[in-house]
């Protein structure tokens, strides 16, 4: 787009046709003129030569005026310029693959219910960097953090449950490997969801002490409690468990780095709560717009020097030369 910076020079440019006509009414009889008795002595090429020569020259005169005023007027190629700030989150998540994991009163398995609701999770996390850490007895890191949700969301789906000689749930070093992975991070926010179905019995770190730790690296925790209120659950091929989510040490975990806890009883009120984590750690985009000017006065003032020199070159040696 182009705009003026002085437009009100413009106006001037109404002069130009009031001057053309006043020199047309009253301009000539200033010059010099040189009398004769008979223009029938000059001969008419000669004299339309002439007239031609002097329209040219006047012609050169009044584009120059015209080309002066626009340049006063400031002539400005305008654009409208973008800058896009992503402050992105890094997410790890942390999800307990115990046996317990296999009770069947989330279908068919609480694993799979919960691999289906992250997944979803992922989908929705566009330029984030997300990582996944798995645990029992032990942790195992599935995926470090990455933006390539594809490879991510590949992964999750091999996730399957430990094999019994590593089993139990280890919440407090799974918190303390999340928290190495995300320590360095240079992200505006860091992020860990911790999901598990039972409580800490295996592993040599406490729960709460791992997330003072994580708290201490501005590491925010969601903690996730997925099972129902039903003393015992059927697992498939190993008999039957009973349910001990320990919510008051998840509760402590989040509340001690910020975070919030929250009950999952079926895949319904899980993919809830996938869906207000997701709500609650929003990626911020900052957009600041700013107006770029570039001074076009240039190209209306070289061609009126140029007219100039041309005009005076074609007066003085070129039209005079030939006369």
């Amino acid at each position: 787009m182009i705009q003026f910076a002085h437009p009100w020079y413009l106006g001037l440019i109404v002069l130009i046709p009031l001057l053309a006509w006043w020199y047309k009414q009253f301009g000539n009889a200033q010059e010099g003129t040189l009398r004769i008795s008979s223009s029938g002595l000059i001969p008419t090429a000669f004299r339309k030569r002439g007239k031609r020569r002097a329209w040219v020259l006047l012609a050169i005169q009044w584009a120059i005026l015209l080309c002066i005023t626009i340049g006063l007027a400031r002539p400005q190629l305008v654009s409208l310029a973008q800058e896009t700030k992503v402050d992105v989150v890094d997410i790890v998540l942390v999800i307990d693959i115990s046996s317990s994991m296999l009770a069947d009163d989330f279908p068919p398995n609480r694993l799979e219910v919960v691999k289906k609701t992250a997944d979803k999770f992922i989908s929705k996390r566009k330029g984030d960097r997300i990582g996944l850490l798995v645990f029992a007895g032990e942790t195992f890191i599935q995926c470090p953090l990455t933006v390539d949700t594809g490879v991510l969301r590949n992964l999750l789906k091999e996730v399957t449950i430990v094999d019994r000689e590593m089993d139990g749930t280890a919440i407090g070093m799974a918190i303390a490997n999340a928290t190495n992975r995300l320590r360095t991070s240079q992200a505006e926010s860091k992020v860990m969801i911790v999901l598990s179905d039972g409580s800490n019995n295996a592993g040599e770190l406490d729960p709460l002490t791992a997330a003072e730790l994580a708290s201490q690296f501005d590491i925010r925790i969601y903690t996730i409690g997925a099972g129902t209120n039903e003393s015992v659950t059927f697992i498939q091929n190993r008999g039957y468990i009973r349910n001990e989510i320990d919510e008051e040490t998840l509760i402590a975990i989040a509340d001690r780095t910020g975070g919030q806890y929250f009950r999952a009883t079926d895949e319904k009120s899980l993919a809830e709560t996938y869906m207000e984590i997701n709500e609650l750690e929003r990626t911020k985009i900052e957009i600041r717009e700013y107006t770029r000017h570039k001074e076009l006065y240039g190209w209306v003032l070289i061609p009126a020097l140029l007219l100039g020199l041309g005009g005076e070159v074609l007066s003085r040696y070129i039209f005079r030369r030939n006369a």
